[in-house]
């Protein structure tokens, strides 16, 4: 029986630096891909998905992204976790956004990984996978060789049960991580710093045997520079 997943965690305080210079003067979650803003295209996801209440971390240029989610028209309640003062990474924002997330599992995704769904809609795959009494991370991975635009080793392997590994050093792995994840406020604890990474949790529920993986049957883009961009939107403009 599927979860019902209601909230979202969306990733958006990041520096941008690899999509420089078009981040010389906007956040890269406002840099547009066929027409519209990264984060539009994550938001729409979301929406198409169920989600009803997001929260949005923001930091760079915070101004900027505050303002363009106040022109945003849609049925989401959207709430924003101001990281001004420090940026705290994907682990620390979700620290300090703890509190509006709740107590259910919720979504998280990344504001510049652009996907195409398959025959299903991700989130709800995501959420019909979910089993709460085995997982505490359930993430949305794509085969090495469908990651358009990517061009890391790839970073978990997965078995027959969806249980999730790490890449071994100096070896390629088969599944890249999208950015899109299902998580337990359990995880959401003993951080070890103020700014940290989303891994160390990562590296909790792989070591209690609770982290698992679905694949992505659709399509997926790391717009991570400026070079992805027309790639992406040829490909989108054929699809």
């Amino acid at each position: 029986m599927s979860t019902r997943i209601r909230t979202a965690m969306l990733m958006a305080a990041g520096l941008g630096k690899r999509m420089r210079p078009l981040t010389a003067t906007r956040p890269k979650p406002l840099v547009k891909v066929a027409g519209k803003a990264l984060i539009d295209h994550a938001l729409d996801r979301l929406e198409a998905g169920g989600i009803e209440r997001v929260v949005v971390n923001v930091h760079y240029l915070a101004d900027t992204v505050e303002a363009h989610l106040r022109t945003r028209k849609g049925a989401m309640t959207i709430l924003v976790s101001d990281e001004r003062k420090e940026l705290l990474e994907t682990g620390g924002g979700l620290m300090k956004a703890k509190e509006l997330l709740g107590d259910d599992p919720f979504l998280c995704a990344n504001s510049d990984n652009l996907w195409i769904d398959g025959p299903r809609d991700s989130i709800a795959t995501l959420a019909a996978h979910w089993n709460d009494a085995r997982m505490d991370a359930l993430l949305l991975v794509v085969p090495h060789a469908r990651a358009n635009c990517h061009s890391g080793p790839g970073d978990f392997h997965m078995d027959a049960t969806g249980r999730l590994s790490r890449r071994k050093p100096g070896h390629i792995a088969p599944f890249v991580f999208t950015g899109v994840q299902i998580l337990s406020p359990r995880l959401l604890k003993d951080p070890p710093s103020a700014a940290f990474s989303t891994n160390i949790f990562w590296n909790r529920a792989i070591a209690e045997g609770r982290a698992y993986g679905v694949s992505h049957q659709g399509l997926w883009f790391d717009v991570g520079t400026p070079q992805a961009i027309p790639v992406v939107e040829d490909v989108l403009a054929h699809a």
